[in-house]
This record gives C-alpha cells, structure tokens and sequence, in this order.
C-alpha cells in the first residue's frame, strides 16, 4: 500500500485535502520534493540534543576560561623593535624623476665580491638610471611635509606619480629621515574585491548569502579575538585551537543552514572529523620529530613570546586550516542523504548510504586534489628552491620544512576523507530512523498494510469521503 499523505509528517496532516481525484495511489507525491525536508522524530531530536547540548557546553566554559585578558605573558611590554609596532602615516608619490645613481650616492644592492670586478656586475646595471621619488605625508601632525626616496633600477618595487603609500615614522631619528615608505596602500583594491565577494554571494546565495558573510565575519572576529590572543598570552595552542574550531563550526553551520536536525549531523560529523585529524597530527608530529620553527616568522614569534609551544601552533594550524574544508563536505553529504530519502521515502540507510557515497567519492577526489594543490601553492617558491638545488624527491619530502606541509596536507586529507562515510552513516541512519515507523501506521493501528485496518482513528473521515465519492456513480447506474 503507498502511504497516505498523513504518514510522512505532522505538518501534512494540517494541509487542506487534495482536489477530487481517487482517495489511493497518489499518497506521497506532494508531500516530498517542495519546501523543506520532512522533519526528524522528536525522539530523535532529543537524543541528537543529548550529544551536542553537552558539547555545545563545553565550547562555552572553555572559551570562558581561556579567553584572553591583561598583557600576553612573555611580552616585554614595549615595542618590539622588529618594525610591527611603529608609528603609521599615509603618504603619496608627488613626483618620479630618473637620476643618475652615482650623484645621488645609491650604492648596488649587491656589490661584486672583492677581486671580481665589474665582471660580476650584471650588464647594463652601471648604465641604467636610478629613479628618486619625491613622498608627501597626507596624515598626521607633518601633513604637507615631502622627502625623496631612492630607488634603484634591480628594485622590485617602483613608484608612479599619484600612488597611494604607507609611512613608517621615527620620532627619535634625525628630522630628514624620520619618514620612510613601510609599503603600498592597496586599502582600495582589497575593498573592492571585498565588495565583489560580498555581491556575488549574496547575488547568487540570496538570504543565505547573507547568512554566510555573516558567518565569515563571526570567524574572523572569533579568530582575532580568541584564538590568537589566547595563543600569545600562553594557553595551549591545541586546545586554543579545538576550543576556537568548534565555536566557530556551531556558529557558521547553524547560522547557515539552520537549526535542523539535518545541520546538527553535519556538526557531528565535523566534530568526529576534527577530533580525528588532532588524533593524527599530534602523533606524526612527535613521531616525525618537527618542531614547527621552520621559517622567519615562527622564529620571530618564538623570540617574542618563548612560552609559546610551537609544535602545538603547528598542529593548531592543521585543524583550523583542515575546518573550512570540513564543513563544505560534511553539509554536503548530510544534504545529500536527505535530499535522496525525499525523492525516495521507500528507501532504507543502506541503500541511501550507498547512493550519497557515490556522490561522496566524487567530492573526495576534488577535495583531496584541492588541498594538495593548495599547500602547493603556497609552497611554490619552496620548492622552486629545492628544483634549482637539484636535489631528490626524497631528500626534499623528508626535509623538516617540507615534511611539515605534507603533513598538514595528508592528516587534513584523512580527516576528510574520513568525513564521508562517518557523516553520510550518521545522515542515513537519522533520516530513515523512525519513518519505516510512520510509513507502517497502518499495520500499527489496525493490521497489515494495504487492509481495512487502513480506517483507523484520525483516517476513517478522509477515507470515509473517498468511498463515498466512488459509490455515487454506482447508484446512478
């Protein structure tokens, strides 16, 4: 017997009746594949409540604790010296002359070695002028003041007349040297690209659009705000980052995409995932013997602050940097499984488990090569590097500063890859959970399926009329 449109939800049962087409065969066609999906059992939803309650407790209390608060430990309390703390002022090019470098006393950025000559020089370079710009400050109590900066021809970095610019300033050095050029105003075309970002999505994505730049703005603030001061002023930086992650997983999944059942197994199934990929990157960490300081900013963080666990702030960054991913494919499986059960109520969790891990499999090779492929990326000049020294494959994958990338790639793939089957078994088995239930009311309530026992309370009325209408051409004959 199909089941009547009564058995798939309690929201049906409110929908005014079909036109007058025959009371039988049509049962489920309009009650899937518009609006939203059908609802899990409150049963269900009390025991998905169980799990993430306590967790989503446990979020709580621990960015309570760990939220930071005072001066970071370890910080000297003054400025650095390292150029990050300096005064800033805004400037612009007023004017690009070429001059010849000799009369302006610019010395080459890289002088022959002692006994080389001018043969070590590259050709041309004595030749080609060097170019002084003249700098205004458009900020600050020196507004209207100009000095030149010299740049010479092998500089990467050359001015236009008009350019927008950011100024270093030293109060303690002489009156002539106080400002310098620190970097370019790219304020303008950042926010133009930010623009464009927030139009397309809320262009394409509409309300949820909006919803999701919402989110982001919520990660970076968590990211800003929680995690890096609490990794400066000494907590561990894994427990930072698990504590971080999951606060922003809940807020981004459920301001997204709801607060549905359907969203709360993606959280469960990112959750798992998470706690695996901490599982394995804290144990290859160790095995492997990295370290995590393997370039000049880790150094210089460490110098600062030397309380920090820099293998925890390496295996911290796997797990923040393994998140975004996690969510896409987590949210995409569970909307899979559902989506599946909808356009097929008959089906049971296997078959819908088989059917999303063909949709899985897909997702898994795309995101795997992603991933591999963004490490590499931003590993280009590294190894570029490696090419030109000519050395092997397996001398540079076992280098401490290669190593570290391929781990982040490898334990953040098994942790997506895992995703798949966790969090489509977990879909499969909530969304058919209790509707073989519901589908079966009938047998329930009065017999096997497709009898008489089809009339029983909160039925007889519909199936009552659905007999009359049949037996009205009967007796016109």
């Amino acid at each position: 017997m199909t089941p009547t449109p009564e058995d798939h939800s309690h929201d049906d049962a409110h929908r005014p009746a079909p036109g007058p087409s025959p009371g039988h065969g049509h049962g489920h066609g309009h009650g899937h594949g518009h609006g939203p999906a059908t609802p899990v059992s409150a049963h269900l939803r009390k025991v998905i409540a169980a799990v993430l309650i306590p967790f989503t407790a446990v979020v709580v209390v621990g960015l309570i604790v760990l939220w930071p608060g005072g001066t970071p430990d370890g910080s000297r309390g003054g400025p650095s010296g390292l150029g990050f703390d300096q005064q800033r002022a805004s400037g612009r090019v007023v004017e690009v002359e070429e001059v010849n470098c000799a009369d302006v006393n610019a010395q080459p950025q890289q002088p022959p070695a002692p006994g080389e000559g001018d043969a070590a020089r590259p050709p041309g370079d004595a030749d080609e002028p060097c170019e002084r710009a003249t700098i205004e400050v458009t900020s600050g109590k020196d507004e209207g003041h100009r000095f030149d900066e010299i740049v010479q021809p092998s500089a990467s970095r050359h001015y236009t007349t008009g350019q927008k610019l950011k100024l270093s300033y030293a109060p303690k050095a002489p009156k002539n040297l106080q400002y310098s050029v620190s970097d370019v105003d790219r304020g303008m075309p950042m926010a133009v690209l930010a623009g464009l970002f927030a139009l397309v999505v809320v262009a394409v994505g509409r309300l949820r659009g909006v919803f999701a730049l919402v989110a982001l703005a919520i990660s970076f603030g968590v990211l800003t705000t929680f995690i890096l001061p609490a990794i400066l002023q000494g907590s561990n930086p894994l427990l930072v980052a698990v504590i971080g992650g999951s606060a922003i997983m809940l807020i981004a999944l459920y301001l997204c995409h709801g607060l549905t059942a359907r969203t709360s197994v993606a959280v469960l199934g990112t959750l798992i995932s998470l706690l695996l990929i901490a599982v394995l990157g804290s144990v290859f960490i160790g095995w492997a013997a990295l370290t995590g300081n393997t370039d000049d900013q880790t150094g210089l963080v460490h110098g600062l602050y030397p309380d920090i666990e820099i293998r925890g702030l390496l295996l911290a960054g796997v797990i923040i940097g393994s998140l975004g991913v996690l969510d896409d494919v987590t949210v995409t499986q569970t909307s899979a499984v559902w989506e599946l059960k909808d356009a097929d109520p008959s089906a049971g969790w296997r078959k819908l488990y088989a059917a999303a891990m063909r949709i899985g499999r897909d997702h898994i090779a795309s995101v795997v090569n992603t991933l591999v492929l963004a490490y590499a990326g931003a590993s280009l000049p590294l190894l570029l590097l490696f090419s030109i020294a000519d050395s092997g494959v397996g001398t540079v994958a076992t280098s401490e500063i290669v190593a570290e990338e391929i781990l982040r790639t490898l334990v953040g793939s098994i942790g997506l890859v895992a995703s798949v089957p966790v969090t489509t078994a977990l879909a499969a088995l909530v969304v058919s959970a209790d509707r073989p239930a519901a589908a079966g009311g009938g047998a329930a309530a009065g017999g096997r399926p497709g009898s008489a026992g089809a009339s029983a309370p909160g039925r007889g009325v519909g199936a009552g009329r659905g007999r009359r209408r049949r037996a009205k051409p009967r007796g016109g004959r």
